[in-house]
């Protein structure tokens, strides 16, 4: 993982509608603008990127899964983030679970996740279509429809870097 400046595990949770999950964020210094992003954050020294997704899941959410739950990862995405304090290569690696349903619970968010968190919602693949609202990952409704077929891709998918 040394070859990116940071390196980000984030889960792509699809419920029996087939619907994925995704958080408001607030505007910040990397995103001037509000965007939809999935529950996910950056890799702990020591940590695999399936045991922080797990982590991050429980965190942000209330999602108690396992490694195992998660499976391997599904998509990735890679580049620059402008606005950083620091240069380098970002990489997001979004690992899939489903869920019959869940209640999100964000009172385990990190004080800084917690301060940008602005709401969550269910997004289908043709919401997702349709918006004019910023969601990243980018390319996700492709990917939402693939998954929710129960068409798991052999190899991660590359998405596109959103910067």
């Amino acid at each position: 993982m040394s070859d990116y400046y940071r390196r980000s595990a984030r889960v792509l949770v699809t419920d029996a509608d087939d619907r994925v999950l995704l958080l408001l964020s607030a505007p910040n210094e990397i995103e001037p603008e509000p965007v939809w992003i999935t529950p996910g954050g950056g890799v702990a020294p020591g940590e695999s990127l399936v045991e922080a997704a797990a982590r991050e899941a429980r965190e942000e959410i209330g999602l108690a899964v396992t490694p195992a739950d998660l499976g391997p990862v599904v998509a990735w995405g890679a580049g620059t983030v402008p606005a950083w304090p620091d240069t380098g290569v970002f990489r997001d690696d979004y690992f899939h679970v489903r869920v019959s349903t869940h209640e999100v619970d964000t009172s385990a968010m990190e004080e800084f996740e917690a301060g940008f968190h602005r709401g969550h919602r269910w997004w289908t693949a043709a919401d997702l279509s349709s918006t004019s609202a910023r969601v990243i990952p980018w390319g996700l409704a492709p990917l939402l429809r693939d998954l929710a077929a129960g068409r798991a891709p052999a190899e991660p998918v590359r998405l596109p870097w959103h910067h």
